[in-house]
């Protein structure tokens, strides 16, 4: 986003008439195990959909706030984050290590990272904006802490990288960005702006897409479209996104607000929509908005207990990150259970394992399960229980509570009463397999 705009009128109808929607096949990226795009559907390394649900994080003016934003976006329901990065260009670089920084904060909420080079926000319009080339270059000084994450993190290349002027160039910039980045070894799927500050009122990302898309060797490139007083009406945004939905090609909403400067967009249209579609949405901005547009602060002073009313209606309300997010399979827990009883009559001893099934590291466990009536938890070792009537929780302490994946843990339990083998475990809300 930036903080500034002048549009020229659009009109995105007239324009339809001149596309034709011919479909066009999105294979699976062959060299990622990451993310990819498969039939102009997002999918995760799992195999499964995933339609991005989240918000934009001012991270390179806002770094000391990172950490608890993040955490705070994914109590939320958010299952991604835009994460705003400097190439340097207008702003103080993020450098690998604070990106590296980034990713693993990231992972440790469960959300996807999206991160964007800002610094080309209005190239052509904005006399220091930095160029797709340029973004690029950021992007290979950063390579070593990004590849290797490509089940958790997209590479959008650059914010909104064409102003009002000079936007032709956008075709054959964005192609030469990813042609470079898959020549360096980038396995990521990579994110493409539109031009006009996002907002494509020439339509020159829409009529332009399917070259772009053919031009990924991986065939693995997602298109973003900023939604604000463009699209100020439900057709407007219906038509657009539906356009690219008809030629089967991949596009979510990568920013939009519920006011601006520019005009008043949608967003109950916006939502609707991209739910509707099952198209992903990213929020502008957590906090920390300036220069005339601090009504798009989602969370009032960084204080996720204090939510705007763009932030209630974001993550609370109809359509919103709440009622339709869902998290990424890399992040969802497996596990299976080994039970083994010492079992004298009157007593018991259990000895419970706990093994790592799932895609992401434990950091922190709690396991439930039911022990047969009358029996009573005397003690515990390796892990702090709880026991309610038959239910018990089991808490990891401090030293058993990181499992690797493919990791086990193991704890016990003394119990007076009859043993038996509870019928069934969960781990995090989770059901794990008896081994």
């Amino acid at each position: 986003m930036n903080r500034t705009r002048v549009f020229s009128a659009a009109t995105l109808l007239a324009l339809a008439a001149t596309i034709t929607s011919v479909p066009v096949t999105a294979q699976a990226a062959e060299r990622s195990d990451g993310f990819r795009v498969v039939d102009g559907r997002l999918v995760d390394a799992t195999g499964k959909d995933f339609v991005l649900r989240g918000v934009n994080h001012a991270h390179t003016w806002y770094a000391d706030r990172t950490g608890q934003s993040l955490s705070d976006i994914k109590a939320l329901g958010a299952n991604s984050v835009r994460v705003v990065l400097s190439t340097g260009t207008r702003w103080t670089k993020n450098d690998a290590a604070d990106v590296a920084t980034v990713v693993s904060q990231c992972k440790v909420d469960r959300l996807v990272c999206v991160l964007e080079a800002h610094d080309t926000t209005g190239y052509g319009e904005q006399s220091d904006a930095a160029s797709l080339s340029e973004a690029v270059d950021y992007w290979l000084e950063v390579a070593s802490v990004l590849k290797g994450q490509e089940k958790y993190v997209i590479v959008n290349l650059g914010n909104e990288p064409h102003g009002n002027a000079g936007y032709s160039a956008w075709t054959q910039d964005t192609k030469a960005a990813i042609g470079r980045l898959r020549a360096a070894g980038f396995d990521h799927t990579l994110m493409v702006d539109a031009p006009n500050w996002g907002q494509d009122w020439s339509g020159t990302m829409r009529e332009n897409a399917p070259a772009v898309f053919a031009s990924d060797p991986d065939r693995n490139t997602v298109f973003s479209i900023h939604m604000y007083g463009v699209y100020d009406t439900a057709a407007e945004v219906e038509e657009y996104l539906g356009s690219f939905v008809d030629r089967g090609l991949p596009i979510v909403v990568g920013e939009f607000g519920y006011d601006h400067s520019d005009g008043n967009p949608d967003e109950d249209a916006i939502m609707a929509t991209a739910r509707r579609l099952d198209l992903g949405y990213l929020g502008w901005s957590w906090s920390g908005n300036g220069g005339g547009v601090e009504y798009l602060d989602l969370a009032t002073g960084f204080d996720a207990d204090r939510l705007s009313a763009w932030g209630e209606r974001l993550f609370n309300g109809p359509d919103g990150i709440r009622q339709t997010s869902q998290e990424a399979g890399v992040y969802r827990r497996g596990c299976s259970i080994t039970y083994r009883l010492d079992d004298w009559g009157t007593g018991f001893n259990a000895d419970i394992t706990v093994r790592n099934t799932g895609e992401q590291a434990l950091k922190g466990w709690k396991l439930d399960f039911s022990l047969p009536a009358g029996t009573t938890v005397n003690s515990a070792w390796n892990a702090s229980v709880d026991q309610t009537g038959r239910q018990v929780r089991a808490t990891s302490e401090s030293w058993t509570e990181s499992v690797p994946v493919g990791g086990a843990v193991s704890f016990g339990i003394n119990v007076a009463g009859a043993g038996a083998v509870p019928g069934s475990f969960s781990l995090d809300g989770v059901p794990c397999a008896k081994g």
